[in-house]
């Protein structure tokens, strides 16, 4: 005969299950309280790793940020900086066609560095991507990349003495006999250009070759099973999904060529001025200090703009 077990007795299994819950929920509390500790533990390990570099970056960055924009809105009187607090050196910017001017010339200089760079460095990651055997892709990239290894100051000066009109360049244009007379290639903005670009195409080589190496070839395949043609599949399938790589080295390229003072200064002479010489021209010969925080700080709000700008490619998720 099967055993029922009484009334009393389902009641008071019932009240001790209500009381101390089933055995599985009881096996299962501990192991969640240790789950939730080991968590607490590793975050804690993970902030104190962080710590320094957050300690670091409020030290030497946030800090001095701070300082210069609230040096922004003082004023130079005289030989004494007064902290009154005022828009003028904003004002003036705006008033003052040099000031803005310094900005105009930057942000056109940049733009065509990007695009010239752009378009250089992208046959040429393909062409390593694609052509280059891989045993000797590494060795190509260091190629590409050897110029790196020089100085920057370095390399301005050489393109100086290669673009001048002694220089390389002029020398075997004359002895081939296309040009009559030396042409001016330093110390204008044709000399800018090129030192910029030099240096920027083997950047953004290196971020195109990164999408490009991450590739499958299936998504060739697959486009040339729909009858896409070679052009078709690049401009539909492969530009597309390397755009992350072509707008991150475009975006370090308009960050560093704006900011960029070195270049401009051996190459570019001095009757163009971009605004980080305008900057400099501020501190070294007028110390004027509140005016030259006030010019920085619009061109850290031109930067700011351009990465809002870019923001959307620069977060693209290949699925």
């Amino acid at each position: 005969m099967r055993h029922t077990p009484s009334p009393r007795l389902r009641g008071e299994g019932a009240g001790r299950r209500m009381r101390g819950g089933t055995s599985i929920e009881r096996e299962r509390r501990p192991d969640r309280m240790t789950t939730t500790a080991l968590e607490r533990a590793e975050r804690r390990k993970a902030w104190a790793f962080a710590l320094p570099a957050l300690a670091w970056t409020g030290f030497f960055f946030l800090v001095p940020f701070a300082y210069m924009a609230a040096i922004s809105f003082w004023t130079r009187q005289g030989r004494e900086i007064v902290a009154t607090w005022t828009l003028d050196n904003y004002v003036a910017f705006f008033g003052k066609a040099h000031f803005f001017k310094g900005l105009t010339v930057s942000l056109e200089i940049t733009a065509i560095v990007t695009v010239i760079s752009v378009l250089l460095a992208y046959p040429l990651a393909w062409i390593i991507a694609e052509r280059v055997p891989k045993k000797w892709q590494r060795f190509a990239l260091v190629m590409a990349i050897l110029p790196f290894w020089t100085s920057y100051v370095v390399r301005s000066y050489s393109w100086l003495l290669v673009l001048s009109k002694g220089g390389v360049v002029n020398q075997a244009l004359l002895a081939l006999g296309v040009i009559a007379e030396p042409l001016e290639l330093s110390a204008n903005r044709t000399g800018t250009v090129i030192g910029f670009v030099h240096f920027f195409v083997m950047l953004l080589t290196l971020t195109i070759y990164a999408n490009l190496i991450q590739l499958s070839p299936n998504y060739r395949r697959a486009a040339a099973d729909l009858g896409a043609n070679a052009f078709q599949t690049f401009w539909f399938v492969v530009l597309p999904l390397t755009l992350p790589g072509i707008m991150v080295g475009a975006f370090l390229t308009f960050v560093l060529c704006i900011g960029d003072y070195i270049t401009p200064q051996i190459l570019g002479g001095n009757n163009e001025l971009v605004l980080p010489q305008v900057i400099m021209l501020q501190l070294g010969r007028r110390a004027d200090f509140p005016m030259a925080a006030a010019l920085s700080l619009v061109l850290m709000v031109v930067v700011t703009l351009a990465y809002i700008a870019c923001a959307r490619w620069l977060k693209m998720e290949r699925t």
